[in-house]
């Protein structure tokens, strides 16, 4: 009877080691903030990230749909089509410098700029949609740069606490953040 104990012993321990990936992420340096608070600094630093992706794909997009010969409508579609896609690939590229693979970090991405590329979007061609005459400004002229430039100035002002809100809840960048060595 005396193998009845010899079963008792054996549940397993490892699930123990579930929580080693616990400090992962906290690498010091970074002005030694309390886990779960997003610094402004870091906050600023993925939306600009973020920015830069938009500001290419937008203004590329412009110069294409101007190119052809496009309407303001479908101008507008392309450049947001292209922000998104600069600013997904951006965090893309990082997350798999990284060493994450690509399936992977299609999926940080997604995670981290969906909702900072939307508000940047709504913003920046709202902000676009109201000044008077920027879309009807041709890439040679200063309002329309003066309009972007602006337009970008307030998705920035706005976006940036979206970002630190989301880096604040552990999403968003906050996920990107954990690959960067």
């Amino acid at each position: 009877m005396e193998h009845h104990e010899a079963h008792a012993h054996h549940h397993t321990t490892s699930h123990e080691g579930h929580d080693a990936h616990e400090g992962h992420g906290h690498h010091g340096g970074h002005e030694g903030h309390a886990p779960g608070k997003a610094s402004w600094s870091m906050a600023m630093k993925a939306t600009l990230h973020c920015l830069t992706g938009c500001a290419i794909g937008e203004v590329l997009g412009m110069i294409i749909g101007t190119a052809l010969g496009w309407g303001n409508a479908p101008t507008m579609v392309l450049a947001i089509a292209l922000a998104f896609f600069f600013g997904y690939s951006l965090t893309l590229w990082a997350v798999v410098r990284a060493g994450l693979s690509l399936k992977a970090a299609v999926g940080v991405a997604l995670a981290a700029d969906t909702l900072s590329i939307l508000v940047m979007e709504i913003v920046d061609n709202g902000v676009l949609l109201l000044v008077p005459g920027a879309m009807d400004a041709h890439l040679s002229d200063a309002l329309f740069w003066g309009a972007l430039a602006f337009a970008f100035l307030v998705a920035f002002l706005i976006t940036t606490p979206v970002n630190k809100w989301m880096i604040g809840r552990g999403k968003g960048h906050a996920v990107v953040h954990r690959y960067h060595n």
